[in-house]
C-alpha cells in the first residue's frame, strides 16, 4: 500500500474529506518530491475519494514529475496567490470539505485563516498524529538508507579525528569534515559542531577561530543525508592526555549510553531509557550537569518523532529508530557527549552508528 493510499483508507475510516500534507519532509514522505520551497506553498492534498493532488512552485512541476509524483501537479507563480490556486484546485474536484486534516503543528495561520476564507463550513482536525504513526516505523528500505547514512556518519567522524592537530582552528576541521563528505557525493544533515576544550561544556555551541592546544576535549555533533534520510552522532575525543576529571566525566557518559541501549527493545517506554541513562550520571554525582532529554526520533528529518524524554510513556516498537545521546557539562571540567543511532528490532537493538565509543587519545 503506498503511502498516498494509506492515508485515503485513515480519512475514509474517520470520515473526513480532505487532508492537506504542507511540511516539506512529509510531501517527500508521500510523493517522494524533495523540496525546500522558502516562503512558497508546497503541499499534498489527498481526498476521501478524489484523486489527489501536489501543488508547487510553477518552475518545480518537472521536478516533481521526474520525482515520480503519479497524480496531478499544480504549479503557481510568484504572480499568484498559491492558497487560491489550492482552493480553485480542490473545487475543481466537486469536493467542498466538511472536515479538513491538516498538519497542525505546521501550517502558518495565514494560510490557515486562507482555508477558513475559501471552505467556512470546513472542520479542521489534526493530521499530525496520523503522519507521525506513519514515519515512526521505518521499512527496511528505510533502515538501509539509514545504514548508509549511519556509515558516512562514522566516517566523517574519522576524518574529524585525523584532522585535529595543535593549532588547527575548529572551523578548519570542519571544513574538513564537511569537503570529504561532499567528495561523495552527499550533504550533511545539520550545521556540523566541531567544538574543543572550554566550548565543549556548551551542548549546541558554535564553531569558531579558536585553535586547538594540547588537553583538549575535542567534541564533534554531526549528520550525513544519504538519500533522503539522516544519521546523527556524537562522539568526544581527547588530544593530549586528559585529566583524571574528564577521563571520569567521559566514562559515566559512556557508561550512561551503552546502560540505555542495553535496555532498547520492544515494550520500553522512552521514559524508562531516559531514567536509566539520568540515573547513571545522577549516581555518579553529575544529575546536574544533563541539561536535555536522551535522544529524539531520527529518519527524513535529523529530529523528528518521538522525543525520548522523561515524561514521554511511549512504549518501542520494532522498526523505531531514535538517538541516545546522554551528555555531561561542567563548564570547569569538560563537556561530553556521546550518541547513537539506534533501531528497535524484533528482539532488542541495532546500533546504526559505529565509530568506536572508548576514550580516544590523539
Amino acid at each position: 500500500m503506498s503511502k498516498v493510499e494509506e492515508i485515503q483508507n485513515y480519512l475514509q475510516q474517520n470520515q473526513i474529506d480532505a487532508a492537506f500534507v504542507t511540511t516539506p519532509d512529509n510531501v517527500f514522505y508521500v510523493s517522494g518530491f524533495k523540496s525546500n520551497p522558502h516562503e512558497r506553498l508546497l503541499g499534498v492534498v489527498i481526498f476521501k475519494e478524489a484523486e489527489p493532488f501536489l501543488i508547487c512552485p510553477q518552475m518545480e512541476i518537472p521536478d516533481a514529475k521526474d520525482a515520480g509524483w503519479p497524480y496531478e501537479v499544480i504549479g503557481h507563480q510568484d504572480t499568484e496567490n498559491s492558497m487560491e490556486v489550492l482552493a480553485q484546485a480542490i473545487k475543481a474536484r466537486n469536493v467542498n470539505p466538511q472536515t479538513f486534516a491538516i498538519e497542525k503543528a505546521h501550517l502558518i495561520v495565514e494560510r490557515l485563516e486562507a482555508l477558513q476564507q475559501s471552505f467556512p463550513q470546513a472542520n479542521f482536525v489534526r493530521l499530525d498524529e496520523k503522519i507521525n504513526a506513519m514515519r515512526v516505523i521505518k521499512d527496511e528500505n528505510e533502515l538501509e538508507k539509514l545504514r548508509k547514512a549511519a556509515e558516512l556518519a562514522d566516517y566523517a567522524i574519522e576524518i574529524g579525528c585525523k584532522e585535529i592537530a595543535e593549532g588547527k582552528t575548529e572551523m578548519e576541521i570542519l571544513t574538513a569534515i564537511e569537503n570529504a563528505i561532499q567528495d561523495k557525493g552527499c550533504k550533511m544533515s545539520f550545521e556540523t559542531m566541531v567544538l574543543s576544550g572550554p566550548k565543549t561544556a556548551s551542548p549546541h555551541g558554535t564553531p569558531g577561530a579558536r585553535k586547538i592546544e594540547k588537553g583538549d576535549m575535542v567534541l564533534f555533533d554531526l549528520g550525513v543525508i544519504y538519500d533522503g534520510y539522516c544519521s546523527d552522532i556524537t562522539r568526544t575525543v581527547a588530544y593530549g592526555e586528559p585529566s583524571e576529571a574528564q577521563k571520569e566525566i567521559y566514562n559515566t557518559v559512556l557508561s550512561a549510553n551503552t546502560n540505555a541501549i542495553a535496555a532498547v527493545k520492544p515494550g520500553v517506554r522512552a521514559m524508562d531509557l531516559d531514567k536509566i541513562a539520568r540515573d547513571t550520571i545522577s549516581e555518579a554525582g553529575y544529575g546536574e550537569y544533563f541539561t536535555h532529554r536522551l535522544g529524539h526520533g531520527l529518519g527524513i528529518s535529523v529530529h523528528e518523532f518521538p522525543s525520548v524524554t522523561g515524561a514521554n510513556e511511549m512504549t518501542m516498537e520494532e522498526g523505531m529508530v531514535f538517538t541516545i545521546e546522554p551528555g555531561i557539562y561542567k563548564s570547569d571540567v569538560t563537556g561530553v557527549r556521546i550518541e547513537d543511532d539506534v533501531v528497535v528490532t524484533k528482539d532488542g537493538v541495532e546500533v546504526l552508528t559505529k565509530f568506536p565509543k572508548d576514550l580516544i587519545v590523539l
